[in-house]
């Protein structure tokens, strides 16, 4: 059972790390790689790193 949990866990970490780990385009809100200089979608220029947290109402 703890064996099963831990791989879960890794795997969620795992999981999270990569969906964490994107720039986001600011023109068209395109998820990029880290290393992107230009949008994939829409070649725009100026991305910023996805939010770790989200957003207060």
């Amino acid at each position: 059972m703890c064996d099963q949990l831990t791989t879960d866990m890794a795997s969620f970490d795992a999981a999270e790390k990569r969906t964490l780990e994107k720039m986001i385009c600011m023109r068209c809100n395109a998820r990029n790689s880290q290393k992107a200089k230009r949008c994939r979608k829409c070649g725009y220029a100026k991305l910023r790193p996805k939010a770790k947290e989200a957003r207060a109402a």
